[in-house]
């Protein structure tokens, strides 16, 4: 059944696809609207129309990395100098060449292709640069992602510099031709905007949104942070290259310096005064700040206006760009568009929630996680010691131990977060042999976190969909698998709303809704009542129980209240100081006299114990969830 709704799914749009599409094209026109209206205008303003055009895939090209892996790039400029020098020598004239390239190498030389197949070449060229370029880059993350894209232009401008035979150094590249115009600038321009708008709407533009929002959240769900980086890079790049081979046939001639820092600061500006995250973004901030520009230019080579002597300002446009985007950062941080797409579907009242998926079927395998005498160390400290645990499917176990005992450790080791000193583990008999969280996930382990990581900048639905399209073939499905868990949770009515604007008790049901579209054969939550009330603890345990049933995983329970686990569990892990003392059922651990004089002080703990005893009562030991 699940397969089948899968299939019908899959031949139509999904939603925020369906939406994407929509905004894309309706951008695609206001562009070309705007186009019409220069064509009417004298041939200044079409040159100026032509110029935004290109600026603005240039802008485009750094909105699809920083804007979706929230690392801002100070190197596109010098990738839109590649891009324009490998059309140029694409282009341009073989009797030229041999004029102003005397030296250039044979297989540079003579191809005077048009500018389609030009860019065609350019584009291969920019997946190759791509690539190579963000191979050591993304070993990086953050602030030194960001400045080694800095150390990237100046790389890029001095080899332009340096390659004299090919580039002519310095000097002027003379010779393109010019045969870039308006209606080759806008529908290029279009299109690369569009591009930009359907990225963000794929799985991969969702997966580098999320870590870019929490990293080891993202990790925990499938992502990998790495790949999705690479991928997005490469893409971003040949849309520069292609803004680069535009502005070569656009100007005609050119030098490095016209891709170095000048070009990256006004590309940076301009996005984040339109808003560094969404395409519209991008749109916004090209449109205002080539009219603010194009007015300041006036004013900057003097005159007299209003009876009122101007001088010549030397710079000001730059001082200008420069206030509008300190304005902006200091009123608006996610510039004009507030870091929201179009949405025209949303706007117009003409979009539908997702239906919701069938409940996967009950598992019928039992699967089983071994631990055999795990150790972490770091440095001179034992976190955790020669640990050996068995967490079978259909069965809740509890690890409970003092502040520091080892246990968070002990369950990021089992959930592929951290690498163990030595010792091994297995999942359903395999041996694990490379620790990942992101391959522990699409493996069927899903997690919670004692720190809430969502990603507050995206919806709940969105939140969930890049969980659930790791093991979801197909968009529209992955959507209604999403909309699923959320409804299970009691949040799909908030699908649409930012997770950032959820209650913390909400944000926890948000989270192990994640977890569950992951379709886990084990859920791992840490401390999963951490900060919610007794109503709301109760409720999600209720919740958890009923999944457990209905699809017969195995649940990892860390949690400090005692009451809860000896309630909850069918068997119960005790670890302290790095090592386990005791496992058993709910009943063993309370008569366990280790478990009292190392969890709680012999004292204290016999009365909390047996206090805990009386509440719950001996039949715990069975396990019965009809008790949550």
């Amino acid at each position: 059944m699940e397969a089948g709704l899968h299939n019908r799914a899959d031949r139509g749009l999904s939603k925020a696809m369906g939406g994407a599409l929509v905004d894309a094209v309706a951008m695609a026109v206001l562009l070309g609207v705007i186009a019409l209206v220069l064509t009417s205008a004298g041939v200044a303003w079409q040159r100026t129309g032509v110029q935004a055009a290109i600026i603005l895939t240039a802008v485009v090209s750094l909105q699809i990395f920083s804007g979706n892996t929230g690392i801002v790039s100070f190197g596109h400029a010098g990738f839109v100098g590649l891009g324009a020098y490998a059309v140029g020598l694409l282009t341009m004239s073989a009797s030229v060449q041999a004029s102003a390239l005397r030296n250039l190498p044979a297989f540079l030389a003579g191809h005077e292709m048009s500018l389609l197949a030009a860019l065609g070449i350019v584009v291969l060229l920019g997946i190759v640069v791509g690539l190579v370029s963000g191979a050591p880059l993304f070993r990086l993350s953050g602030s030194g992602a960001s400045i080694a894209t800095l150390a990237l232009l100046i790389i890029v401008y001095t080899l332009l510099v340096a390659s004299r035979d090919i580039t002519r150094g310095s000097q002027p590249f003379y010779g393109v031709p010019r045969g870039v115009g308006l209606w080759t600038a806008v529908p290029i321009a279009a299109a690369a905007l569009a591009f930009a708008r359907i990225f963000r709407e794929l799985p991969i533009g969702l997966s580098a949104r999320a870590a870019a929002d929490d990293e080891r959240g993202a990790a925990a769900i499938g992502v990998d942070r790495r790949f999705t980086a690479m991928f997005t890079w490469a893409a971003s790049i040949v849309v520069a290259m292609v803004a680069g081979g535009m502005m070569a046939q656009f100007l005609g001639a050119f030098s490095p310096k016209d891709f170095y820092f000048e070009l990256a600061f006004t590309t940076l500006a301009m996005l984040i005064v339109g808003g560094m995250t969404s395409s519209l973004g991008a749109l916004s901030g090209v449109v205002v700040t080539t009219v603010v520009i194009e007015f300041v230019r006036r004013i900057e080579g003097g005159g007299e206006i209003g009876g009122i002597v101007i001088p010549h300002i030397f710079g000001l446009t730059e001082a200008v760009l420069a206030l509008s985007m300190i304005l902006i950062i200091w009123r608006r941080p996610e510039g004009l568009c507030g870091g929201r797409e179009l949405n025209l579907l949303k706007r117009l009242g003409l979009s539908r929630p997702p239906a919701v998926a069938a409940e996967p079927p009950p598992r019928t395998e039992r699967l089983t996680i071994r631990a055999e005498k795990l150790t972490k160390r770091y440095a001179g400290v034992v976190a955790v010691d020669e640990a050996s645990v068995e967490l079978p499917t259909d069965r809740i176990t509890g690890i409970i131990g003092p502040n520091g005992a080892g246990k968070t450790t002990l369950i990021n080791m089992l959930a592929g977060a951290v690498e163990p000193t030595s010792g091994t583990l297995a999942i359903a008999g395999k041996p694990v042999t490379r620790f990942a969280a992101n391959r522990f996930a699409r493996a069927g382990l899903g997690r919670t976190f004692q720190n809430i990581r969502i990603f507050p900048r995206m919806t709940l639905l969105e939140n969930v969909l890049v969980a659930a399209r790791q093991v979801v073939p197909g968009l529209a499905a992955a959507e209604q698998a999403a909309m699923r868990e959320l409804a299970r949770v009691g949040l799909a009515h908030l699908a649409d709303q930012p997770a950032a604007s959820l209650p913390y008790g909400l944000r926890r049901r948000l989270e192990v809704a994640r977890a569950l579209a992951l379709d886990p054969a084990f859920l791992v939550l840490d401390e999963p009542a951490a900060g919610m009330n007794p109503v709301e603890t109760e409720g999600l345990m209720a919740m958890l129980a009923e999944v457990r049933t209905e699809r017969r995983l195995g649940i990892v329970l860390i949690e400090h209240d005692l009451k809860l686990v000896m309630k909850l569990c069918d068997r119960i892990v005790v670890v302290d100081h790095g090592r386990v003392i005791a496992e058993g059922t709910p009943a063993e651990v309370q008569a366990n006299p280790d478990v009292i004089a190392a969890y709680l002080g012999s004292r204290t703990g016999a009365r909390v114990l047996k206090q805990t005893e009386q509440e719950t009562g001996p039949s715990t030991t069975t396990g019965e969830f009809s008790h949550a």
